[in-house]
C-alpha cells in the first residue's frame, strides 16, 4: 500500500516529536521559570538565599526557642531551652495562646455554658461536610438543616431562654463571632446577590431603579461606615425605649454590605452567558423564573465560582472591623488580651497576632481549595 508524499508530509508535521531526555518533568520547568535568562538566573540564587537564611531563623523562633508552657510573663520574657536569653528575648510565646486558648475561641461567654457553643459548632460541621460533598444525596433536606434550622437552635442554645440561661450577646467573642458574622452574611448575601443582580439587569425601571442604586451607594462607602450607621445612626431614627441587639447591627450591616458587592459578583456572570441560551431557553417555553433557575443562574454561578469564593474570603477576613462598636471577634479578643500584666512581654502580641492570623488562613485556604474543588467537579466543557 503506498502513502503519498503529501500525506506523509501532513503526518510527520502534525506528529509532536518526543521531547529530548532531561526536557520533562520537574527538570523541565526550573529551566523554563527559574533558568531561563541570566538574569532569571540571578534572581533564582537571591530568593534562595534570602530563604536559606530567613527560614532557619524564623523556624528557631516559632518552635525551637518558642515558649510552650508556663503561668505567666516571665517565662516568656527570660527563658529559653531551660537557660537565661541574654538580651532578655526568648522565642514566640505559644504559653499565652495556650493560656487564653479558650477565651480566644468564645470570648468573655460564661465557662460553665461553653458547651453550648461548642454543640452548635458540632451540629454546624455534621450539617455542612455533607452539604459541601456533591456526592451525598438529599440536598435539598441538607440545606432546609442548615440554613433555616440551625439558625433557630443556634440562636436559643448561644442566647438562652426557654429553660436554659440568658447570655447577652455583649458577652460573645472570639472566633464564635467571626463565624457567626461570616456564616450569616454568607448566607444571606448570597440570595440577595442573585435578586439584587436579576433586579438590576430587569426591564422594569421601578426595579430597576432600586436595585442600581442600593448596589452603588452600598458599594461606594467603606464597610466601616455601614456598620458605624448600624450600630450609631440606626438608633436615632427608633422611637423611644426600642433597641437593637448590637450583634444584630453587625449580622445587617455586613450581610447589606457582601450583597451589593455579590450582586456585581452574579451580573458579571450573568453578563458572559451567551444569548442563544436566553434564546434557547425561550424557544422551549420556559418561563422567566423557570429560565432562571434551570439554564441560565446554574452557567453564570459556574462562571464566577472564582470571585464569589473571593467575596466570601474577603467577608471573613472584614469581620474584624466589628471592633469600630465594640464587638470583640478573634483578632480584637486577642489584641484584648495583650493588656494583661501576667502576659505583657515583648514577644506577647506578635505571638497572638501570629495565632490569630494562621487561623484567619486557614479558613481563608479552604475556602480557595474547596473553590478550586468544585471548578474541576464542574468543568464539564470539554467533556464528551
Amino acid at each position: 500500500m503506498s502513502v503519498s508524499k503529501n500525506s506523509f508530509v501532513r503526518t510527520t508535521m502534525l506528529s509532536p516529536e518526543p521531547a529530548p531526555a532531561g526536557q520533562k518533568g520537574v527538570t523541565a520547568w526550573v529551566r523554563k521559570n527559574l533558568l531561563a535568562t541570566p538574569k532569571d538566573v540571578v534572581l533564582t540564587v537571591l530568593a534562595l538565599a534570602l530563604i536559606l537564611w530567613a527560614v532557619p531563623h524564623i523556624v528557631n523562633w516559632l518552635f525551637i526557642e518558642a515558649v510552650w508552657s508556663g503561668p505567666d510573663r516571665t517565662f516568656c520574657a527570660t527563658t529559653v531551652q531551660g537557660g537565661v536569653q541574654p538580651d532578655g528575648w526568648s522565642g514566640a510565646c505559644w504559653a499565652f495562646v495556650q493560656a487564653k486558648y479558650d477565651q480566644f475561641i468564645f470570648g468573655r461567654y460564661p465557662i460553665s455554658d461553653r458547651w453550648r457553643p461548642t454543640i452548635v459548632g458540632i451540629l454546624f460541621v455534621a450539617l455542612l461536610v455533607p452539604m459541601l460533598i456533591p456526592s451525598v444525596p438529599r440536598k435539598g433536606l441538607n440545606a432546609i438543616l442548615l440554613f433555616l434550622v440551625l439558625p433557630i437552635v443556634s440562636f436559643w442554645l448561644l442566647y438562652g431562654g426557654f429553660g436554659l440561661e440568658v447570655v447577652e450577646t455583649s458577652l460573645w467573642g472570639g472566633l464564635m463571632v467571626t463565624l457567626i458574622l461570616s456564616f450569616v452574611s454568607i448566607a444571606v448575601s448570597f440570595p440577595c446577590g442573585i435578586l439584587l443582580a436579576l433586579g438590576r439587569r430587569s426591564k422594569m425601571p421601578v426595579i430597576r431603579m432600586v436595585c442600581v442604586a442600593f448596589i452603588e451607594i452600598v458599594r461606594g462607602v467603606p464597610l466601616i461606615t455601614v456598620l458605624f450607621m448600624a450600630s450609631v445612626m440606626l438608633p436615632l431614627f427608633l422611637p423611644t425605649g426600642w433597641t437593637i441587639d448590637k450583634l444584630l447591627r453587625a449580622l445587617i450591616g455586613v450581610s447589606i454590605f457582601t450583597s451589593a458587592y455579590m450582586a456585581e459578583v452574579i451580573r458579571g456572570g450573568l453578563q458572559a452567558i451567551p444569548k442563544g441560551q436566553f434564546e434557547g431557553a425561550d424557544s422551549l417555553g420556559l418561563g422567566y423564573w423557570q429560565k432562571t433557575r434551570l439554564v441560565i443562574m446554574p452557567q453564570a454561578i459556574k462562571l464566577v465560582i472564582p470571585s464569589i469564593v473571593n467575596t466570601f474570603i474577603g467577608t471573613f477576613k472584614d469581620t474584624s472591623l466589628v471592633s469600630i462598636i465594640g464587638m470583640f471577634d478573634l483578632l480584637n479578643i486577642v489584641r484584648l488580651n495583650f493588656s494583661d500584666a501576667n502576659w505583657a512581654s515583648a514577644v506577647t502580641p506578635l505571638t497572638g497576632l501570629i495565632f490569630a492570623g494562621f487561623v484567619f488562613w486557614l479558613f481563608c485556604f479552604g475556602m480557595s481549595r474547596y473553590s478550586n474543588f468544585m471548578e474541576r467537579h464542574l468543568d464539564t466543557g470539554h467533556k464528551r
